[in-house]
């Protein structure tokens, strides 16, 4: 009871605490804003801001699809942008507990969101005519197709993904990126990277039943993982814990607390994915399996 009143106490409120940098913050929320990680969102928003106004007069879809479609991209978007640039990415710097819940919005909210709007034509045809044209060609070329369809197989992004989840979460790996900013960088895209290449084979490139069986093994893992960091009987990640007890909580039950989000409600949304994949393969088991998306040049 005191440590989840701890926590709620300090999504609303904070108080003074050090940074991983040594300085010491007032209690306002300080925004991150990086350039390696602005730069990047605010490409891909305007990219695809402009692309689907190109895309929907050439595109043969509803306009209810269309909009749904979109509204699910910015969903993602807002999700992934919230993760890495808003206030809880600092609070990340802070308390483990907040930084495992901006893993996991990225990996199992902001990516499957993306995938699932399908926003590779979007993204596109936002581009400039002569950049669209050659980057199409390369996309269609055989040799990215090959690539892509290998690193897309189910098998091999479920294996990415959990080797990026696992070998992150190593306590020398995991508490290095508190104290360097590339690393850190590096950790944050090898998770949205793999996750997108895992929710993007089993939305999209397996059959449904196949695709429940990979997000289920995905959800045993990671329940494995969390359960490890929070059944721990000692502190594992002693730099990411270190300012805890700034926040109220000791090293160990700030770890305890972000193992349990790892372990319950990410596994809840895993768990929600493989049922609902099993109810549609139910639906269409006389269909077959979901067809990969072609990018072609326009």
């Amino acid at each position: 009871m005191r440590t989840a009143t701890t926590i709620s106490f300090l999504v609303t409120m904070a108080a003074p605490a050090s940074a991983h940098d040594g300085h010491v913050h007032s209690v306002s929320l300080p925004w991150t804003l990086d350039l390696w990680i602005v730069m990047p969102l605010g490409l891909s928003a305007a990219l695809f801001a402009c692309g689907s106004l190109r895309f929907r007069s050439r595109s043969a879809e509803s306009r209810r699809a269309f909009v749904q479609r979109v509204a699910t991209f910015w969903t993602g978007w807002l999700v992934l942008a919230g993760a890495l640039v808003s206030p809880l990415h600092w609070l990340g710097e802070q308390l483990f507990t907040f930084h495992m819940i901006e893993h996991e919005l990225v990996m199992a909210v902001s990516a499957p969101l993306i995938v699932l709007a399908r926003p590779s034509a979007m993204l596109l045809w936002g581009l400039p005519k002569i950049v669209r044209r050659q980057t199409g060609r390369a996309l269609a070329s055989n040799a990215t197709r090959s690539a892509w369809n290998c690193l897309s197989n189910g098998t091999v992004a479920t294996l990415l993904h959990g080797a990026a989840i696992w070998a992150w979460h190593a306590p020398i790996l995991f508490d290095a990126t508190i104290d360097s900013t590339p690393l850190h960088r590096l950790q944050h895209l090898s998770f949205f990277a793999s996750a997108v290449l895992f929710w993007w084979s089993v939305i999209w490139k397996k059959n449904r039943g196949l695709a429940a069986w990979h997000v289920f093994l995905t959800m045993l893992h990671m329940s494995i993982l969390g359960a490890l960091i929070a059944l721990a009987p000692r502190v594992l990640y002693g730099v990411q814990t270190r300012a805890a007890e700034t926040w109220g909580l000791s090293p160990l039950e700030d770890q305890q607390v972000a193992g349990l989000v790892m372990w319950v409600p990410a596994g809840t949304i895993y768990a929600i994915a493989a049922l609902t994949l099993v109810a549609l393969w139910i639906r269409d088991s006389g269909k077959g399996g979901a067809g990969g998306t072609h990018i072609v040049a326009p």
